[in-house]
């Protein structure tokens, strides 16, 4: 992955969802990890809201980091196809994702960005779901139809490729923030 060619796409991560997730709070904390080194390093992002009517907005924390975040009412962010149009123009092949749930919306997401020849990642401490064993069913079969599995911190450094980059040292305190808390 390289800002060249990879968009983060954070999906669904929406504040009356968050208390029924496990470990959100893990996963929130890595989606922000990923969208302050995306904005060091100019990795595009976008974002999406299932149905926020009833689920609300994006969690302010992460909000703060996009423009606009459409919404839907599909599982698979397919119903955003613009996004991707977008990102296809701007020569983003590769679409790192991040957000809940994992056998939902990211699962029906992911084999949709497969099928129009996109290269999908998914940052696996970024991603979870109600149940435990529903996102680790999930990554098992997206893994098993040639999605690729990373770390936040394994993307964050992928993108910045070298120590000698100019937001090395920005991103190395990225990286070394201490997880929160639960609770």
């Amino acid at each position: 992955m390289s800002p060249d060619d990879t968009a983060l796409l954070v999906i669904d991560v929406q504040e009356k969802f968050i208390p029924a997730i496990h470990n959100a709070h893990i996963m929130v904390w890595n989606c922000k990890r990923l969208l302050e080194a995306a904005g060091l390093l100019g990795v595009e992002t976008a974002a999406t809201e299932q149905y926020p009517k009833g689920l609300g907005p994006t969690v302010p924390t992460l909000a703060e980091h996009f423009k606009e975040i459409p919404d839907k009412s599909m599982f698979s962010c397919r119903e955003c196809w613009p996004l991707f149009d977008d990102l296809l123009e701007n020569g983003k092949r590769s679409i790192l994702i991040a957000g809940i749930e994992a056998h939902v919306c990211i699962q029906q997401t992911a084999f949709d960005l497969l099928s129009q020849g996109f290269r999908v990642i998914l940052a696996v401490d970024a991603i979870s779901s109600r149940h435990p064993h529903d996102r680790e069913l999930a990554i098992e079969r997206m893994t098993s139809h040639g999605v690729e599995v990373t770390s936040t911190e394994s993307a964050i450094f992928e993108w910045c490729e070298t120590a000698s980059h100019p937001q090395f040292k920005a991103i190395s305190q990225i990286v070394q923030q201490s997880p929160p808390d639960a609770g």
